[in-house]
Parts: structure tokens; sequence; C-alpha cells
């Protein structure tokens, strides 16, 4: 297993995050595919996809993703894992390591959807495409109670707002969603923006409101789909919110879990002190993030049906 020097790997992180944004804004030395490509190498890596799991590129009704399935996957039983990058960058070949590892421990099949990026294909494209894939994974025969959601950054925020629009398109809800240091707010309000922004190890929130500008287009930074915490979000399934203690974000996260509970959906918040932005990535490196990963799967498997 290769040895992570956390702090370092958070400071390589963010310099990697702040060449995508460079780039992105066609300002770096860089193009931007080929900081894409670097990045993605970058996790590879870092979290190289662990034994035991086979990956499959397939075709979602049109949108490229991929499948990981362990060699004693449950019958029937998915998990449909939206990546993070600010909606900028990441792919599911980068998330080998974390999706394979879910993938492992859940004995599920994991749909990762490689959405459309921005700028070249702003707010909703990401969305849109995430709930084409959750469509296509009915239309195979999954049973919408043997699907869990799970999403980290970006990805954790779309899993809560896929459900939404997924709701909203007439398609039944999944057993439940785990969103994982959510990028909830795209106005950047949350007070940890201002108190954690340089504590967090490897976001800030002028980083995000550069990130935000791109993503976002035309559309506000209040539009529901983009910031969940706007949302109207009843009739959803049960949601566990995960965050560190060092995240901007762990404000707006926060305020996504009491926005969930105004509209009568069950949610779990669970913070961890100390922790930076989707450290579950370390699982193998950090003890914490050996608990986080375990405490999303237990919460996973007591949403789905008993095997």
């Amino acid at each position: 297993m290769v040895t992570i020097d956390v702090p370092a790997f958070y400071r390589e992180w963010a310099a990697r995050s702040s060449g995508v944004l460079d780039a992105a804004a066609g300002q770096g030395p860089d193009s931007l595919e080929d900081v894409r490509l670097a990045y993605r190498q970058f996790f590879q890596d870092c979290f190289p996809a662990p034994d035991g799991v086979t990956f499959t590129p397939v075709d979602a009704d049109g949108v490229p993703a991929e499948s990981a399935v362990p060699a004693d996957a449950v019958p029937g039983r998915y998990l449909v894992y939206l990546h993070g990058g600010a909606y900028l960058v990441g792919d599911p070949q980068g998330y080998r390591g974390l999706t394979g590892e879910l993938a492992r421990r859940l004995r599920a099949r994991v749909l990762v959807p490689d959405y459309r990026l921005a700028p070249e294909a702003v707010f909703p494209a990401a969305v849109d495409d995430a709930v084409t894939a959750y469509g296509w994974l009915l239309k195979q025969g999954a049973a919408p109670e043997n699907v869990v959601f799970a999403g980290d950054s970006a990805g954790g925020a779309m899993a809560v707002s896929v459900l939404v629009a997924a709701r909203d398109r007439g398609l039944p809800r999944p057993a439940a969603s785990i969103a994982v240091s959510p990028w909830a707010n795209l106005e950047h309000t949350g007070a940890t923006m201002r108190t954690l922004d340089g504590v967090d190890p490897s976001v800030s929130r002028a980083g995000l409101r550069r990130a935000a500008d791109v993503f976002l287009g035309s559309a506000p930074p209040s539009s529901p789909l983009a910031s969940p915490v706007f949302a109207g979000t009843r009739g959803l399934p049960p949601v566990l919110i995960q965050v560190g203690g060092h995240e901007v974000m762990l404000s707006d996260a926060v305020r996504l879990a009491a926005k969930l509970a105004e509209d009568a959906v069950s949610v779990r918040l669970d913070v961890a002190p100390g922790m930076g932005h989707v450290w579950h990535l370390l699982t193998g490196h950090l003890p914490a993030a050996d608990r986080a990963v375990a405490d999303a799967v237990a919460f996973a498997e007591a949403h789905l049906p008993a095997v």
C-alpha cells in the first residue's frame, strides 16, 4: 500500500486544485485537458484501486460511466457514486480507490457517472447527467429500494440535489443517500467560510467562489439544484451528512442538515473533529477515514434490504 503523508497530500491537492481553476479560466501554463489528466493521475497514484474489484465502462443512456463490481457483490445491490472536483475536474478513473473500497465493503455494484464538467458544460448539466444515469440504472432492472446514492464535495451536494431533480421528474426515490463534505451552498455564507478559511487544509472560500463562477454560468448561486440548502427536499429518503470539523463547508453542511430536518427528511449529521475535506479518501492511512467509511457503509446497509 502507498504510504501517504496526510498534510503533504492536502498541500498538493490544494495546489492542483488551484491549477485547475487557473486552467479553467485560461490563465495557467497548461491546458485544462492536461491539468485534468494530471489530477486523475495524482489521485490514482495516491489511492490505487483495491484488489478484487472489476471496473468496466458503461453507457448510461448517453452518459459515460464506470461500474465497479466486487467479487462478492450482493445480487441487485447498487451504489450510485457522484465524484467531487468542484464540477470542473474529477472522473471515475481517478476515484477508483474510494469507489472500489466502497464496492468491496458494501458488497454492491457501484455506478460512477462521468458527468459533464464546466466550463464546457455549465449548470445544470452535471445534475442532468446524474439523473439520467439513475434512470438508466432503474431501466436495467435495479429496484429503487436497493439503490443508495453517495458523493463527495460537489458530488456530496448532488447526493441531495440529484434526488430532488429525480423526484421532480417522477423517478422513484432510492433507499438512502450519503453526502460527504457537501458543497451545499454556492453563496458561501456559512460562518466557517470565514472562521475556518486558512484552517481548512485544501479548500478556501476564494477558490470556491472562483469555481462557482465557472460552474454556474448565468444561473444564480441560490439555484436549488446548485445549492441544495435552498431546495425543497420533502419526500427524500434518509440522508447521512459527514463533514470534517476543519472544513470551510462545515456551517453550510449544518444548514443542509437543518433544511432536510425542516422538510421532514430523516437526516443524520456526523462532524469529525479536526478532519479536512473528504478525509474518506485516506482510508487505510488515517483511522478517522476508516471510521467514516465504515459509518457510511453501515448507514447504507441499515437502509437496504437484509441479505
